[in-house]
């Protein structure tokens, strides 16, 4: 189970390091402007916004991967506490955003939680 536990905290971290990429880097190009159908113009006004949240998601994805890396106790803490993070952020973007993001992001992120919880 510890290592299906691993292999989740590992996907969760890869979409959130992908999310910084697209919030970042991309949401000007078609992969973000895509994401929600936005037009050049309005991508362009909301870019600063889009960062902001890629940032975020950056540090989601840096303290799961310190998580998988740390000795336990600590590394179940951050574990715990980064999924719980993922968690709640994606709950809060389903009910005030896009509910996708509850399937995209809270999702995973309970799965993994569930695992890493039950691994240990």
């Amino acid at each position: 189970m510890g290592i299906v536990a691993n292999v989740l905290v590992g996907l969760v971290a890869a979409l959130h390091a992908y999310i910084l990429v697209l919030e970042m880097f991309l949401w000007e190009k078609k992969p973000g402007r895509g994401l929600h159908g936005f037009g050049p113009e309005l991508a362009r006004a909301t870019a600063p916004l889009a960062a902001n949240q890629g940032l975020y998601n950056g540090f989601l994805a840096a303290g799961l991967v310190w998580g998988l890396l740390a000795a336990d106790p600590t590394g179940f803490g951050a574990r715990v506490f980064f999924l719980s993070c993922v968690v709640v952020a994606g709950v809060f973007g389903a009910l005030t955003a896009n509910r996708r993001i509850l399937f995209a992001q809270a999702l995973p992120g309970a799965l993994a939680l569930t695992a890493v919880v039950f691994a240990r």
